[in-house]
């Protein structure tokens, strides 16, 4: 096995989408209770764009480089994995390259049916998912969840656990294409956000339990008047402002809570937890079909600077992936 791989970093430490360019860098080696990974396919995601951007660095002891997931074939034995073993897996970073190491409990069995490809996108979106909705959200059979950005990666996966999850959704979108889309992959109701009043949907249908929005801005106040008393609005990211006016009485006479967090900082034992969590709940959805989250295009990875473009021109469906040959 070569001493150096071929990875992808940021010329210049941040920039646009074009100062992704293949590197030489030396292959990491595995400290005990890890494993290493030939790393077949490696998942695109917004924070990853951030990242390049220079305003989302690694957490302590992470790669430089980007990528937080990565699906591929374990080179080394460690714990519950045998060389050859096919898993996905959750990074703090560095999984745009050909190997990458990560902590032997942050790696999942890659389901049957499903592809490298497939399966690299399922780590980061799946487990910010389940810990947002399900855990922090605490959205239940029943309930009605609102997702925002609904064919995003996160949105389509969002989409499909809560319905495996026996709840109903409300999708948002930007365009009535998009819509239509976020229909075809499960959505009982889908609102084009560019020409209708989310809010005044959700309330003619009923109103909400749970608001997934990683927009934010001037979607709070739509999100607190869609929620049913005692509902959950749960933030991911912020793409439009994340500053916000709290009206206080509104949230009281709700019995509201507002909460979100952010998956890359947690610590081992936390993402560990995460993992456990997410094999046994939500693997068993994937082994029954009920959560396959689409592929909207592949790029090899010395293009990953078009990947980055194509994620930011908001034209996807569902997961941009590099491949690894």
């Amino acid at each position: 096995m070569n001493q150096t791989m071929t990875a992808i970093a940021v010329e210049g430490g941040k920039g646009p989408a074009e100062a992704l360019k293949p590197v030489s860098l030396t292959r990491p080696i595995p400290k005990p209770g890890e494993i290493l990974i030939r790393v077949k396919a490696a998942g695109v995601n917004r924070p990853d764009i951030v990242q390049r951007l220079g305003a989302y660095p690694p957490p302590p002891g992470a790669p430089e480089t980007l990528g937080l997931e990565v699906a591929g074939e374990v080179v080394n034995a460690e714990g519950r994995w045998q060389a050859g073993d096919r898993v996905c897996a959750l990074l703090g970073g560095g999984g745009y390259a050909e190997y990458a190491v990560v902590d032997a409990r942050h790696a999942l069995p890659i389901p049957e049916k499903l592809d490298f490809v497939q399966a690299a996108g399922l780590p980061e979106t799946v487990f910010t998912v389940f810990a947002n909705v399900f855990e922090h959200g605490a959205l239940k059979a029943g309930e009605t969840l609102m997702v925002h950005g609904a064919t995003s990666g996160i949105g389509v996966t969002a989409i499909q656990m809560a319905k495996a999850a026996g709840a109903r959704v409300i999708a948002t979108a930007r365009g009535a294409d998009k819509a239509a889309e976020a229909l075809r992959l499960g959505a009982d109701l889908a609102v084009d956000a560019t020409t209708e009043d989310f809010a005044a949907v959700a309330k003619a249908d009923g109103g909400v339990d749970v608001v997934l929005d990683m927009v934010g801005g001037d979607y709070f106040a739509k999100d607190l008047d869609a929620i049913r008393t005692g509902g959950r609005i749960v933030f991911i990211a912020a793409q439009g402002g994340g500053e916000v006016a709290l009206p206080i009485f509104r949230l009281m006479q709700k019995r509201a809570v507002v909460t979100g967090s952010t998956l890359r900082p947690r610590d081992a034992e936390e993402k560990a937890r995460l993992a456990a969590a997410v094999e046994a709940r939500v693997w068993p959805w994937i082994a029954e079909g009920k959560v396959r989250p689409p592929v909207d295009k592949t790029f090899p990875l010395a293009q990953a600077a078009e990947a980055h473009a194509h994620l930011e021109s908001g034209r996807h469906v569902g997961k941009v992936v590099l491949t690894v040959s």
